[in-house]
């Protein structure tokens, strides 16, 4: 049985996938674990050699990956390139961390024992990946875990199952075993029966989890009555300082990108912008200017730089915020009617306040809120007055004072002077808070893949109380 996705723009089928049940879920999850144990006793040389043969993989479908994003999503050439690229060195960085699965000798005060910590696979790890960012959170679910040693099953998300695919293919032909790496598929209405099958099956040992705020909660709550790790990437409500002294044009150009980038369907988006009264005004007339460049249309003809979002849904959800901070005082800076059911344009609300949704509610659309603060403190307060802490960022031209604001924000991740979308394959990547929990990232995704042990060896006889 299959199931269509439509494109969100003229309704036509933009692909089909299996509508696979819970009842498929035990073959899947036996696959896996009985696949582990060969993959797992490959040198971490080898299975470097394969990972490096998936990020070649991935980069010769560019073309299929484009037409997939774009005809699933609506999203614009330049996304999906862009996704492909960090995917990419994702996948190499995962590879070169193959050989720093590191344990460590530990003193031990007992005479002859030699004590050692080591980190060793955890066995089949699920991976559940969004549509947002579909091959950059596609590829980040399964690569550290495949470089630890473990198995893996790609939870696909039912907006993008050709492009979720198009991975698992990539990572076949570069040569994992059979059952190593796999894909689940399902359609929306069956979401919620096979991921319960997929985390109850005793084979999945962890789960890893990147999408809403109240998904991550439900995933948490089931996983926690099998003792399950999770780690969850969830929603934000970025917010990015612009202080007294900021660079104002690097300020705007910052925030316009991180707002409106992929229409700001990005877990980092620039939600909130926090301006010190004594350059708000100014700040206001040169973000304007900006956002006004920035054109919405068809991202299949390639002319603009916004695209459309994923959903008529999410266009009244924007709208819905943006209507209620006018109908509390806010003044609407830069937006207008959206002329297709998906193509919204850029809207910047200027005087939003904590009363008001826009200042607490994401929105995961192209709408960012302009919130005025009398001080530096101020800044910081209202910064920290959200449930979510995933990114933030600070602007100011005295480094040592946004150094010093940055490590008051309440967030997983903050910049000095850049957008607070910003992503790279080595970096620790998670919240707080609402945000979640756990890192991916580099040597940080190791923790999160492997099971640290300790082990110890008797090297002279020994003695004992009774």
């Amino acid at each position: 049985m299959q199931f269509e996705r439509r494109n969100p723009l003229d309704g036509t089928v933009a692909s089909s996938a299996q509508a696979m049940q819970a009842a498929d879920i035990p073959a899947i999850t036996a696959k896996a674990a009985a696949a582990f144990p060969a993959w797992a006793a490959l040198g971490p040389n080898a299975r470097r050699a394969v990972l490096m043969k998936a990020a070649s993989a991935l980069e010769a479908r560019a073309d299929a990956f484009v037409e997939a994003m774009m005809g699933e999503i609506g999203a614009t050439k330049g996304w999906a390139l862009f996704n492909l690229g960090l995917a990419a060195s994702m996948v190499r960085e995962a590879a070169a961390l193959t050989t720093q699965i590191a344990g460590e000798v530990i003193p031990s005060d007992k005479p002859g024992c030699l004590a050692m910590a080591l980190r060793e696979p955890v066995g089949t790890i699920l991976g559940i990946a969004p549509w947002n960012a579909p091959i950059i959170l596609g590829v980040r679910a399964i690569a550290v875990p495949l470089a630890c040693a473990n198995a893996v099953i790609l939870k696909a998300s039912e907006q993008c199952p050709r492009t979720h695919a198009l991975i698992i293919e990539a990572f076949a032909e570069a040569g994992f075993p059979e059952g190593v790496v796999q894909v689940v598929t399902n359609a929306p209405a069956d979401a919620s029966a096979v991921v319960g099958a997929l985390i109850d099956a005793p084979q999945v040992k962890r789960i890893n989890f990147t999408g809403s705020t109240a998904v991550g909660k439900i995933i948490a709550t089931r996983a926690a009555g099998h003792l399950k790790p999770c780690l969850l990437e969830l929603g934000g409500k970025a917010p990015l300082i612009v202080l007294e002294d900021a660079d104002l044009d690097e300020a705007v150009k910052a925030a316009a990108f991180g707002a409106f980038m992929n229409q700001g369907q990005i877990c980092m988006s620039t939600e909130r912008i926090i301006v010190v009264e004594a350059v708000a005004a100014e700040f206001a007339k040169r973000f304007k200017a900006k956002v006004e460049t920035l054109a919405v249309g068809d991202p299949r003809e390639g002319k603009t730089p916004l695209g459309a979002v994923v959903d008529a849904k999410t266009v009244a959800h924007c709208q819905s915020l943006v209507q209620d901070a006018l109908d509390h005082g806010a003044t609407l800076l830069a937006g207008g009617d959206t002329t297709h059911n998906v193509l919204m344009p850029a809207h910047v609300v200027d005087g939003v306040t904590q009363d008001m949704k826009l200042f607490r509610d994401e929105s995961f659309g192209p709408v960012v809120g302009v919130i005025h603060a009398r001080d530096e403190a101020h800044a910081i307060e209202l910064a920290n007055d959200s449930e979510y802490g995933l990114s933030a960022a600070v602007f100011t031209r005295d480094t040592a004072r946004g150094l010093r604001v940055a490590r008051q924000i309440h967030s997983g991740i903050c910049h000095v002077n850049g957008p607070t979308v910003h992503d790279e394959a080595q970096m620790p990547f998670g919240g707080v808070g609402a945000s979640g929990y756990g890192r991916f990232g580099g040597k940080a995704g190791i923790d999160s893949f492997t099971e640290l042990r300790w082990i110890t060896m008797e090297t002279q006889p020994g003695h004992f109380p009774i």
